[in-house]
């Protein structure tokens, strides 16, 4: 019941100007037609109805995304949620209560712009609860007046709005902060390249005194392993070298051609081997 999706606009997409232009061509509605029309959408679900709301304050939404100018946002994309809220307004709006829908919808409308700056305006969410937002607003807005504020300005927002004073310092440290990155330089001066956040962060990898003990049990590994090659004879030598150590490694088939032996007495001379290195390293 009462689905807006539907809803084709049919106004001109190119230009924000052209889109203006044709928003503010519209002709308004009077109270009569208002009031007509609102009823024919919730007692019909006519959608050619609540078409015609939606059209006749489109030009309401622009003038309320203006107000938003200074949050570095396109304007486009703020009345485009702009007019979610508009429809949003007209899906709810009762033409029974007695107010005009232009004022209804005011809640909507901002609703809607203020969750769309509150989650593109910086990478890291500024405000989350209901006091933090109605605090970010606010005070955004007193210090376009008043720029720094002092204690007795503090007081005296954080009265206004009842929230606590430290709320309101905390919200003016959150405005003045700017999002850096996480390991980009900082500047352009290549010598704050490493001051970025990930510069600070904790290596595991890089722990001196584990590298060297790698290091150290890897290198006694190896002499172990040259010192068990050293105990075998000098076929047995060949074949684990030929088997396990060279980089190219040789088949069971190629040594036994090369010996003049089966492929399963090179296997078994090798496992001897392997049996023989074992015991020198565990001795």
């Amino acid at each position: 019941m009462n689905n807006l999706t539907n809803i084709q606009l049919a106004l001109p997409t190119g230009s924000l100007d052209s889109y203006v232009q044709s928003v503010n061509k519209i002709p308004l509605l009077s109270l009569e037609e208002e009031q007509a029309l609102a009823k024919r959408f919730r007692e019909s679900d006519d959608l050619e109805a609540a078409r015609q709301l939606v059209l006749s304050h489109l030009r309401f939404v622009v003038r309320v995304a203006r107000g938003y100018s200074g949050y570095g946002l396109a304007q486009s994309d703020l009345i485009q949620e702009g007019n979610i809220g508009l429809m949003k307004a007209v899906k709810r709006f009762d033409p029974d209560v007695g107010v005009r829908l232009v004022s209804f919808a005011v809640h909507w409308v901002r609703a809607e712009m203020h969750e769309f700056i509150l989650r593109n305006w910086r990478i890291v969410k500024v405000a989350t609860t209901k006091s933090q937002r109605k605090l970010f607003f606010n005070l955004r807005s007193a210090k376009k007046r008043l720029g720094w504020l002092n204690q007795e300005e503090v007081n005296a927002v954080a009265e206004d709005l009842g929230v606590s004073p430290a709320d309101v310092v905390k919200m003016e440290q959150r405005l003045s902060a700017h999002d850096a990155s996480f390991d980009g330089p900082l500047s352009d001066d290549s010598e704050t390249d490493g001051f970025a956040p990930a510069g600070y962060l904790e290596n595991s990898e890089m722990n001196p005194e584990q590298t060297a003990e790698s290091r150290q049990t890897e290198e006694l590994e190896k002499q172990g392993l040259y010192s068990a090659l050293e105990e075998l004879d000098e076929r047995s030598q060949n074949i684990i070298k030929s088997r396990w150590l060279a980089e190219k490694k040789v088949t069971l088939h190629e040594l036994a051609a090369e010996y003049g032996v089966s492929a399963e007495r090179i296997r078994q001379l090798e496992q001897n081997a392997m049996k023989k290195m074992k015991l020198a390293f565990t001795d």
